[in-house]
C-alpha cells in the first residue's frame, strides 16, 4: 500500500469513527428528550409513546385535595377546555396554588397523571405555552372596548 492510500483509510477511518460518535451522541440525547404538551394534546392523543413527558396547565379551582397523614396531593390541571387528574407524592412548590400555572413531570397511569416532580413559575402573569386565560387582562380588556367603540362607529 502507498502512503496515499494510508492516508485515505486513516481518513477515512476519522470520519467513521466521528459519525459513530455522533450517532450515538444523538440517540442518547432523543432519548432524554421530555415532551410538553396541554390537557388538550393529551386528550387528542399526542402523548408521546416512550411514557415520560411534562404537562402543562392551570391547578383548577377547588381540585387540591391532599391525603391525610401522607404527603401525596391530588389535583386537576386544566387548559379551559380539558382536565387532567394529577397525583403528586412530595413536597410542593412554595408557589403552587390554586389558579396558578404549573408545568408536571411524569407518566399517565390508568387516566391519571402520575407527577414525579411538579415545577411551579414566580411570575404573576406566567400561562403555560398554549392556555389562554378565561378572562382577558386589563390590558386586552380596554383593546376590546376600543375596537367594539370603533366597529359602533363605522355602522352608523
Amino acid at each position: 500500500m502507498t502512503r496515499r492510500h494510508q492516508r485515505l483509510v486513516m481518513v477515512l477511518l476519522m470520519l467513521g469513527c466521528v459519525a459513530l460518535a455522533v450517532g450515538f451522541a444523538l440517540r442518547a440525547f432523543n432519548g432524554d428528550l421530555l415532551y410538553y404538551i396541554t390537557p388538550t394534546q393529551l386528550y387528542d392523543g399526542r402523548a408521546p409513546a416512550h411514557g415520560q413527558f411534562r404537562l402543562g396547565g392551570i391547578v383548577e379551582k377547588g381540585s387540591v385535595r391532599r391525603l391525610p397523614g401522607s404527603m401525596t396531593v391530588n389535583f386537576t390541571l386544566t387548559d379551559y377546555h380539558h382536565a387532567v387528574p394529577v397525583v403528586y407524592t412530595g413536597i410542593l412548590p412554595d408557589l403552587f396554588r390554586v389558579g396558578q400555572g404549573i408545568v408536571v413531570r411524569g407518566r399517565m397511569v390508568n387516566g391519571i397523571f402520575e407527577a414525579t416532580q411538579v415545577l411551579a413559575k414566580h411570575g404573576a402573569k406566567y400561562m403555560p405555552p398554549g392556555i389562554h386565560p378565561l378572562k382577558p387582562s386589563s390590558g386586552q380588556e380596554k383593546m376590546l372596548a376600543l375596537k367594539r367603540d370603533l366597529a359602533g362607529g363605522a355602522r352608523s
